[in-house]
């Protein structure tokens, strides 16, 4: 359950490099007034989901197995 556990969680957080810097690719900035705004039309879905995963993955390779 341990090398499972590694494995989901390299897999997710290879997930949240990808997806990250695709979702602050897709953010666009202007200046107004002497302000920045930044407008983002990213998926969001992607990266929260692939931090799940690494969530996951991180508990099930701590958890510790009880004989």
């Amino acid at each position: 359950m341990r090398t499972a556990g590694i494995i989901i969680m390299i897999i997710g957080l290879i997930g949240v490099v990808v997806f990250g810097i695709q979702a602050f690719n897709d953010t666009e900035s202007f200046n107004l007034f002497g302000l920045d705004i930044a407008l983002s039309s990213a998926n969001w879905t992607p990266l929260i989901l692939s931090g799940l995963v690494t969530v996951v993955g991180i508990i099930m390779a701590s958890i510790k197995k009880s004989h």
